[in-house]
């Protein structure tokens, strides 16, 4: 997977992930990368800066119940864009809408993904967690997903 920085035409800046830069490509070309703002699909790469850690700078995980959290990663940010309320609400309304109608399967997600795939379980939404291993695996036999949209306080 290919975390891109993009930009609109407006000047709207976001992020998208896709399966490969020919996958970006060819999502551009059909005109279906919209911005999630103003939904144009006139969408160019912005400049990114590449994420360089500190030396010394390791990832470590700690189990927290069902959840791992990454200590080290790098991670976007974006703070004062006038938006950015209104973005936040778009993102928490989206993510109570899938969580309310998806069956959630905590950390057996991506095995019911895969089921689900296959046609050996009934197609359904869920959600859950999945290690990166896991997430890794699912992308490689095809099997279609995406993170759910991460709240502000689940940051801190």
């Amino acid at each position: 997977m290919i975390q891109y920085a993009l930009v609109c035409e407006n000047t709207h800046q976001f992020e998208a992930w896709f399966r490969s830069a020919v996958a970006y490509d060819d999502q551009i070309k059909m005109g279906v990368v919209s911005c999630p703002i103003c939904a144009t699909s006139k969408v160019n790469k912005a400049l990114m800066a590449p994420a360089v850690g500190r030396k010394g700078n390791s990832r470590s995980l700690e189990k927290n119940g069902d959840q791992e959290k990454s200590e080290g990663a790098s991670v976007s940010l974006s703070a004062g864009h006038p938006e950015q309320k209104k973005l936040q609400q778009a993102i928490r309304q989206l993510r109570e809408k899938i969580t309310s109608e998806a069956d959630y399967v905590g950390n057996k997600f991506a095995s019911e993904a895969r089921k689900i795939h296959d046609e050996k379980a009934e197609p359904r939404g869920i959600y859950g967690e999945a290690t990166p291993e896991e997430a890794a695996s699912l992308i490689e036999d095809g099997v279609e997903f995406m993170p759910l949209p991460a709240l502000p306080e689940e940051q801190n």
